[in-house]
């Protein structure tokens, strides 16, 4: 596109409201934690369908994931989509670290000249990246006025028929337990691998006879990560309290419960209570630390809450922790 008044060529890059198979893998692998600091488009403006100078502008971090499921949403729109650079971090997480800010639009509009493209001054930003936009701001040295829209993506259709208003139903943020699973492989994955940094120095260990640290060993604290990455965020409104820690630490515990019980306590027990105990302290212990991890994909909390949840469940936890596996090298001797 070339704007005749300034001899500028104005890039718009055209885009398609349909996903490919490409798009989807890309989506699953980052769910999984592959190439997940990576996935970004290129900032710019793009279009959807043909749009003239009436049609509407939508704002989206350049974070793959985030472009992706606004332009899914817009089949059968004649609009723009100004992607703004949040060095491809989703728009909820920009926000708070200040890349999807006022600062980087205003920036963005002046670079894709926008007012050359458009006749209209509106411009529809998600609701999550309203934390880190000063609307009046934007208004002052742009000329463009924000407009909120809905929390998900899906709910932009109606948002659009409504005449850009939305209910207070698509102001909710949810969060419900399909949210935080979908949120768990990529915590899963990311514990995975220094867990086979652990696994390495145990075999070495028995290697050197200071085990031995068997099956029991292994399924114990497989059971652990997995009570605390992905058991704890999915029951997280059930478990009783407010602290993540204290959350896993509870679901920990009864894991370390069951362990020990299949192995054959209080009747008939496999092992002597000096490592009984040591799997108590550990388990639990690692579950809680696991599930403090998940604060900072939650909606429930805030960030004095995690500093004030961190500086008391760190010392504990490490403690507990210290304590469980001198118990369990002790037993080793006995």
């Amino acid at each position: 596109m070339l704007d005749i008044s300034m001899g500028r060529e104005i890039t718009i890059n055209q885009t398609s409201s349909e996903l490919t198979f490409r798009d989807i893998l890309g989506s699953w692998k980052v769910r999984w934690g592959i190439n997940r600091m990576n996935y970004k488009v290129e900032p710019g403006l793009y279009r959807i369908g043909n749009p003239d100078k009436s049609s509407p502008v939508f704002v989206s971090a350049n974070y793959k994931m985030s472009f992706d499921s606004l332009r899914k949403e817009l089949s059968g729109f004649d609009a723009y989509i100004m992607v703004i650079d949040t060095k491809g971090i989703n728009v909820w997480c920009a926000a708070g670290k200040g890349t999807f800010g006022t600062t980087e639009i205003i920036n963005r509009i002046a670079i894709t000249q926008l007012d050359k493209v458009v006749s209209h001054r509106n411009l529809i930003l998600p609701q999550l990246g309203a934390p880190g936009v000063i609307g009046h701001e934007v208004l002052k040295y742009s000329g463009f006025r924000v407009i909120y829209g809905p929390v998900r993506a899906k709910d932009i259709r109606d948002f659009m028929n409504a005449g850009m208003k939305a209910t207070s139903e698509m102001r909710r943020v949810k969060f419900s337990a399909y949210d935080r699973l979908v949120l768990t492989p990529v915590e899963l994955v990311n514990t995975i691998r220094p867990s086979l940094m652990i696994f390495g120095v145990l075999f070495l260990l028995n290697l050197i006879g200071i085990g031995p640290f068997g099956f029991v060993d292994f399924y114990g604290y497989l059971g652990a990560l997995i009570v605390g990455c992905v058991l704890t965020p999915v029951l997280l409104p059930w478990i009783p309290g407010r602290a993540f820690a204290w959350k896993g630490w509870l679901l920990g515990l009864i894991w370390a419960l069951i362990v020990n019980m299949f192995n054959g306590w209080p009747y008939a027990p496999q092992y002597s209570l000096l490592k009984a105990l040591g799997y108590l302290l550990i388990l639990p212990s690692l579950s809680a630390y696991l599930a403090m991890n998940f604060t900072g994909a939650s909606t429930f909390t805030s960030f004095s809450g995690v500093l004030k949840e961190m500086k008391t469940a760190i010392p504990a936890i490490i403690i507990s922790i210290v304590l469980g596996v001198i118990l369990i090298l002790v037993n080793s001797f006995i």
